[in-house]
């Protein structure tokens, strides 16, 4: 109880005292009351542990069957929604928020809901459905619904759900110095968001960098060849990228050449 208490403190700034905690956070409720009906179940007088799950969803609003397993430190933070099924395992120190279920997709008896590794975070209003695994340390979005496994420290996000890569820093001011340069605002463009237009502009300036790299390689190689922009045979940089952006000519004729 203690520990339960603690978690609280830990992840949820609003905390103020262990009385508040105790009397009116209804995750912690749901949470002692599970703990008293899951040792109920596990001396098999199962029908009075439901009873006790019915009457802690009937006060919190939160729904956890007493078979589920779930480890220490563990936090539900508003709660209202929430649903836990029979074969849902939950690790060490794990947060859920208002509206998640750990829900099952088969009416076949067995294991059927997920399992949750330690230290995992499940945003508001997601979904994790059926047997699957997911890994220690990782992140699901609010209202992601998750039907595959997930790796560990990885982030999903989306409908159905899809992880979400990360830059590395390089990358990253790549991108942004790219933005810069064609005037786009860097601080909204660049930032890794499961955003599909982001996502796409970014892949825009991916591909923009790879076009300006070509660019400057064969305004070098003129360069090398004798023509300078001083004499007037180079053109600029700039025009470089018009010519090559323009469409393919025909081939002069030998007068012309």
């Amino acid at each position: 109880m203690h520990e339960d208490i603690s978690c609280v403190f830990d992840r949820d700034p609003a905390a103020r005292t262990t009385f508040e905690v105790i009397t009116l956070y209804p995750g912690i409720h749901a949470l002692w009351s599970y703990r008293i009906a899951n040792w109920l179940w596990n001396i098999r007088f199962k029908w009075l542990a439901r009873v006790i799950s019915n009457i802690a969803r009937l006060f919190t609003g939160i729904e956890i069957h007493p078979a589920a397993q779930i480890g220490r430190r563990f936090f539900i933070d508003h709660g209202m929604g929430v649903v836990i099924g029979e074969t849902a395992e939950i690790g060490d120190d794990c947060t859920l928020y208002h509206g998640v279920t750990l829900g099952g997709t088969s009416w076949q008896k067995g294991k059927r809901h997920p399992t949750l590794g330690n230290n995992v975070v499940v945003g508001a209003g997601a979904k994790v459905l059926g047997p699957i695994n997911i890994g220690t340390g990782a992140r699901i979005g609010s209202n992601a619904v998750v039907v595959k496994p997930v790796p560990a420290a990885a982030t999903v996000v989306g409908v159905p759900g899809h992880l979400v890569e990360r830059p590395s820093d390089a990358h990253a001011q790549q991108r942004a110095a790219m933005a810069e340069k064609i005037g786009f605002d860097a601080y909204g463009v660049t930032r890794d968001a499961p955003d599909p237009v982001a996502h796409a502009i970014n892949c825009i300036l991916d591909h923009l960098h790879v076009i300006d790299k070509k660019n400057q390689n064969i305004c070098a190689a003129l360069k090398r060849l004798g023509l300078t922009e001083d004499n007037g045979a180079l053109p600029s940089l700039q025009d470089c990228e018009i010519i090559i952006a323009a469409p393919e000519t025909k081939t002069l004729d030998s007068s012309n050449q």
